[in-house]
């Protein structure tokens, strides 16, 4: 709405002008005053109203306890305090002392998605003890998290953002703020999950185990115990696997109906590995019924330990065709 300032006056004194910072008084001719609500003058794009948003943080370190993906804080954020979810993540390990990019995020790099954010204090005890004895407590340079309010805020660019947990009890011996940081990327669409969070790259390494059943010919085994009865092995196929002996391999379909898989070895198998899968199938084939001997006893410790196989791969986090991928 356009309307015509008639006159203006700064504490009962006319003026013609005001600036930032002035308490002014404007007569507008033909408004009606139910029509004007309580906001915010600014230049234009110097705000912006978000539903969500990707900030680089430091957790405040008076803080007790650790910071949950997926917990809830008061966000504060420009002149508004509102409920947001979090979603943690950090370079990939390799770029754990990368140098810190201020006031800048990059949609072209991948993160590691993190079930909390990474401190001494949420490295468990053990691990703590360890790497202390080894000297090395590997932590990011830099984390980032993934903001999404439960109502929409307006706020500048780059503006400071302030997390917290003000339901705490205020009597409590305990910090409530829990981190500070730095809006860097707000977005504006309502239905940012689908046109903009595709495009942030934040994956989680998934790793499955399972066992060399018996061998097929030198250059195939079936495999076991990777995957469910009812999962559907056809997506996996093509996807590289490791042998505990070491020989690299590709699964190449299912094998019969009870979730076991065909491995295509294509350097071939080791003829030590060959001789252990050998001997463990005939024992396993011998055995079972009636009472062991001790010298039956003894020689199935000795090959007690199986072939293992191992798969490996990454899947982002807001990719809708859940692909897998592999280095």
């Amino acid at each position: 709405v356009t309307k015509k300032v008639k006159s203006m006056q700064m504490f009962h004194t006319p003026v013609t002008c005001a600036m930032q910072g002035d308490r002014v008084g404007i007569c507008v001719t033909q408004f009606d005053p139910k029509l004007l609500e309580r906001g915010l003058i600014c230049t234009p794009d110097s705000l912006h109203t978000i539903h969500a948003a990707v900030i680089s943080l430091k957790k405040i370190q008076y803080f007790r306890g650790a910071l949950q993906t997926k917990a809830k804080f008061h966000i504060t954020v420009g002149h508004e305090t509102v409920m947001g979810r979090v979603m943690f993540f950090s370079p990939a390990p390799a770029d754990f002392n990368e140098e810190i990019q201020e006031n800048v995020f990059d949609f072209e790099k991948d993160y590691l998605y993190q079930e909390e954010y990474l401190s001494k204090d949420s490295v468990s005890s053990e691990e703590n003890k360890e790497n202390d004895q080894a000297g090395e407590v590997q932590l990011p340079r830099q984390q980032w998290a993934l903001l999404e309010f439960e109502k929409p805020v307006t706020c500048p660019k780059l503006c400071l953002v302030i997390g917290s947990k003000l339901d705490t009890d205020i009597h409590a011996n305990t910090c409530r703020l829990a981190f500070h940081g730095v809006l860097l990327q707000g977005m504006e669409d309502k239905n940012y999950t689908e046109t903009f969070l595709p495009k942030l790259k934040v994956y989680k390494l998934k790793h499955k185990e399972g066992q060399v059943e018996r061998v097929m010919d030198d250059y195939s085994v079936i495999g076991r115990s990777l995957f469910k009865k009812e999962t559907n092995i056809q997506i996996f196929v093509g996807l590289k696997v490791k042998l505990s002996t070491g020989e690299d391999g590709i699964i190449d379909g299912g094998f019969g109906q009870s979730g076991k898989f065909k491995i295509r070895i294509p350097d071939g198998l080791k003829p030590e590995t060959k001789m252990l899968l050998t001997v463990a199938s005939k024992k396993k084939s011998k055995g079972g019924k009636g009472d062991m001997t001790k010298e039956d006893e003894s020689s199935k410790n000795d090959s007690a330990q199986p072939v293992t196989v191992s798969l490996s791969f990454k899947r982002y986090v807001f990719d809708t065709q859940k692909k897998m991928i592999q280095s």
